[in-house]
Formats: structure tokens, sequence, C-alpha cells
């Protein structure tokens, strides 16, 4: 399956993609992921990217394309993959299509902004290992700190409510238009991003036709 996920930030798009990969055993191509590693490690493109990042603006598409372009080529991407976080732009989705990158199926998950905001204020990382926890929905064992690898918990730049706005404001205004140039070829299904985690895999795998 080559699909992209497609919504707001916080929708529930990257707990859909790793229930995805399980089920399907094909690699999440998560644009936010290799970005943030690259910002850790300081290499000169995560260093340009940070600077977008920490102001919640959108990632400049040549830096998007050239990290995608390279992440295809291995072997893992050649039996499908999942884009989650990209394209952001139309002119990164033609970008993708004038390199013949296949996309079998759009879903969009999709939900308000208020809930949204709620959602990612409560986000907390590992920045350590990266896993991510939520001060309502995902609680570590001990307060503040990492069930894998013991190290404190941080909130993200990205994270705060005032960045928080600014990411549903770039959504809304540079990618929410892929939903009609998807649309026109077809591509798009539509996924409820209100629903509790368990019920939105579940009805993810029922529009995918997975069993």
């Amino acid at each position: 399956m080559r699909l992209i996920l497609l919504g707001p930030p916080g929708a529930g798009k990257g707990t859909l993609a790793e229930a995805l990969v399980e089920k399907l055993q094909v690699p999440q191509i998560s644009t936010g992921d290799i970005l943030r590693d690259a910002v850790k490690r300081g290499t000169p493109i995560g260093l340009q990217a940070k600077t977008f990042m920490d102001a919640g603006e959108l990632v400049p598409d040549d830096v998007i394309i050239g990290i995608l372009k390279e992440r295809l080529e291995r072997d893992d991407c050649q039996s499908g993959y999942i884009f989650d976080g990209v394209p952001r732009t139309i002119a990164q989705a033609k970008a993708l299509d004038d390199k013949g990158v296949v996309i079998e199926t759009v879903l969009l998950v999709d939900a308000p902004d208020e809930l949204i905001i709620r959602r990612l204020n409560g986000r907390r990382s590992c920045p350590e290992c990266g896993i991510v926890y939520h001060t309502a929905t995902k609680r570590p064992q001990k307060s503040g700190i990492c069930d894998a690898c013991f190290t404190t918990l941080i909130t993200r730049d990205d994270d705060n409510v005032e960045t928080i706005r600014k990411r549903l404001k770039a959504y809304h205004a540079q990618t929410e238009p892929l939903v009609d140039y998807y649309e026109a070829q077809g591509k798009v299904k539509y996924l409820d991003g209100t629903l509790r985690i368990a019920e939105s895999i579940e009805e993810a795998f029922k529009i995918l036709g997975i069993e």
C-alpha cells in the first residue's frame, strides 16, 4: 500500500501510522521525525529546518523533497510506504507526481481546531528516544519521566498554544487545499479524527479494506 495520511497536526496521524506499519509491514515516512533527528544531530539541514519548526512554520519544499527522495530509494520502501506529514503543499504534491512517486490512497484524518489545541498542548516528548506521551491520554509510569530510557520529558517548542495556532493557520492555508488536489484524482477517503485511538484504528482499517 502506498498511502498518504492527511490532516491537521494532532489529528492522530502518527498513532494511526504506527498501527498501519505494524499491520502492513511497510515503512512510515514521517518528515517531522526525519527533520527532528537532523535537528538533534545538528546537521546543516537540521539547523536550517529548526528556525522554521520553532516558529511553527512549514519547512521549505526543497528541503522536504530532498529528504524524501533519499528515503524512498531504500529497499524497505519497494513494497509500499505510508506518508505522514508529507506532502504539505500543492507544490510538494506536484513534485512527488513529477518524480513518479506512486500514491494509491489519501486518508484524510480531520478534527476541529480546539480539540487539536487541547491534544497538542498536553504532549510531552522524550528528547533521548523520541517517545511521545500525553498528560491526559498517555501518561508515563512515573510523572515526567520516560518509561523506556528514564529521561526527563519535555514540551516541544512547537507544542505551546501560540505556536499550535500558527501551525493550524499554516495547515488551513497551505495543506488543506491538498484535499481538493487529490479529490480530483479520486484518491481521498475520510476518517473522523475525533474518535478515540482504538476506534480510529479500527475504522481506518475498515475504510482501507484491511483485515
